[in-house]
């Protein structure tokens, strides 16, 4: 009986609590989660676990300065890919080929909002019309 109750006051804690949160902090947490099954499916092979990358081959995506920068280009890199000389992050060149990821623009927000907010960085949401607007400027 005690087990019962006890239960149901953590089953109604719990609903209290997440009906507590505003839409900004409930649509952060869905766009971070879908973005976690995504980067795992489309981006873990090459960048880790952990975003550290594969040494010189595959650039880390724990440096906040680079994502802050970039801001307004990662869209583009993600949808489009990039070849030959990608980036340099951390004082390090990194060569080679990122492949295109055709991805709609809900799924690029969905993934930038976990890379950017994971790893040791912390930029708040990506949203699709942001993501919208950022490829529209693509070159």
């Amino acid at each position: 009986m005690k087990i019962k109750i006890i239960s149901i006051i953590c089953l109604l804690m719990a609903i209290l609590i997440y009906s507590c949160q505003s839409d900004d902090q409930i649509t952060f947490a869905r766009y971070y989660s879908i973005g976690s099954v995504i980067y795992q499916n489309k981006c873990q092979n090459c960048h880790g676990k952990d975003g550290q990358g594969l040494s010189a081959l595959m650039p880390a995506l724990t440096d906040s300065v680079y994502l802050k920068a970039n801001k307004a280009t990662l869209p583009c890199i993600i949808k489009y890919g990039l070849k030959g000389k990608l980036m340099i992050i951390n004082k390090k060149p990194f060569e080679g080929d990122m492949p295109v990821m055709d991805m709609a623009p809900i799924e690029i927000a969905e993934v930038l909002t976990y890379v950017t907010n994971s790893f040791g960085n912390k930029m708040g949401i990506i949203t699709a019309q942001q993501v919208g607007d950022d490829l529209k400027d693509c070159k």
